[in-house]
């Protein structure tokens, strides 16, 4: 339909142009005289410019884009150049070029930096550099390049969409953070450690003089019954950084802000050679049991780029029969709302676990209503460690104390 209108509209632009034509010579013949005939030579140039273009092939240029921004990040810059290739030189005039996409969330940007006008004039190419500021997060498709052209006195417009298919992967924004085991950092007492050590008692390594406090399991009997010493059996060490992450894609206006949030907490997790098993709660699922390295940090990253707030069920109806598979002793929820039911669900449902904390992402400066405080008031009674946080503070997401 769109493109027998833009049929119509063409061919209704050319037919008056013919109509201006044969009015401007038939003043000429009949009336006669020399400013008839001037109008008539004046308006001719215009009148077969115009119909010229009308029969300009737009859909045989050729358009290409090259990025210059390697790795683009939720509020960055992007930039690009566009050159247009053609193989006939016909004199181009008032050309209006922008990009075309199909994401809701780029068009606004687009609409405002993405376009420029040029005169391209006999050019066989001519290329136009561009930049977006506060790119959103988000796969985005640049369809093509639309070009659209006119005359003088606009008698005759032409458009066309050149396409140049290219897909844009916005990640989301990092920010640098101390990740510290949630035992260290919330344990009365304790002090912070970039792992805790637990003992392996699978795993003998030796034995020692008995020291009091060690576990009577831990004495090595066959050693006293030959000296009548006591002596205890010494372990291996072990690190033990077992952290389970759960994501919630509840719809929720502070969602941006959570992804963020979630991606600096893995990044860090990495960076402080641990690792971390992530559940992202949605529609569809995505788990990844084990992230401990660059190329797997990478993948959940690549996960966060395109992810949205598309859960479309209460959240402890999802995540039970997960929660019941896996094993671990810290565990980390980040929600823009936490409920009483699911603080119940992963009591429930959450084999060994020593530690939960709970992040509550708020936009910045936002406070907590009466009614949430209540909810946060319930998980800090059954033992959870509970946070509200926003951007201007993530890098405590690990520290006790700041927002609570």
């Amino acid at each position: 339909m769109k493109r027998i209108k833009q049929v119509m509209d063409s061919w209704g632009r050319m037919i008056f142009v013919l109509i201006l034509f044969f009015l401007t010579f038939s003043f000429a013949m009949f009336q006669g005289g020399f400013v008839s005939w001037f109008i008539f030579y004046v308006s001719l140039p215009f009148i077969v410019y115009s119909v010229l273009l009308s029969f300009y092939p737009l859909h045989k240029l050729r358009a290409e884009r090259k990025i210059h921004t390697a790795r683009i990040k939720s509020g960055h810059r992007f930039s690009a150049t566009v050159t247009i290739h053609r193989t006939l030189p016909f004199p181009l005039l008032y050309t209006v070029l922008h990009e075309h996409t199909q994401s809701s969330k780029l068009k606004a940007r687009l609409a405002d930096s993405a376009q420029q006008m040029l005169l391209p004039g006999f050019r066989r190419n001519f290329s136009w550099t561009y930049e977006i500021e506060q790119m959103p997060r988000g796969e985005h498709v640049l369809e093509g390049v639309t070009i659209e052209t006119a005359d003088f006195f606009g008698w005759v417009k032409k458009q066309q969409l050149l396409p140049a298919r290219q897909s844009i992967l916005v990640f989301p924004n990092t920010v640098e953070l101390m990740y510290r085991p949630i035992g260290s950092s919330f344990d009365q007492g304790s002090i912070a450690a970039p792992f805790t050590l637990v003992k392996d008692t699978t795993m003998v390594s030796g034995i020692r003089d008995y020291q009091p406090g060690d576990r009577v399991s831990w004495i090595h009997w066959k050693s006293f019954a030959r000296t009548q010493t006591m002596r205890t059996k010494e372990f291996e060490d072990r690190q033990s950084q077992d952290l389970f992450l759960l994501d919630d894609r509840s719809p929720s206006a502070t969602f941006e802000i959570q992804v963020e949030l979630i991606a600096s907490i893995l990044t860090s997790v990495v960076a402080a050679h641990a690792s971390v098993a992530y559940l992202s709660a949605g529609t569809p699922r995505a788990f990844f049991p084990l992230i401990q390295n660059d190329e797997q940090l990478q993948r959940s990253l690549y996960h966060l780029a395109k992810v949205q707030d598309d859960l479309d069920r209460p959240i402890e109806t999802v995540v039970g029969q997960d929660l019941k598979q896996v094993r671990v002793s810290s565990l980390v929820y980040i929600t823009g709302a936490l409920s009483r039911k699911m603080v119940d669900e992963i009591r429930r449902n959450v084999t060994g676990l020593s530690h939960c904390l709970c992040l509550v992402v708020t936009e910045k400066g936002q406070t907590i209503t009466p009614d949430e405080e209540k909810d946060h008031q319930y998980a800090r009674s059954k033992g959870f460690h509970v946070k509200t946080i926003g951007p201007e503070n993530f890098a405590s997401a690990f520290k006790e104390g700041g927002r609570s």
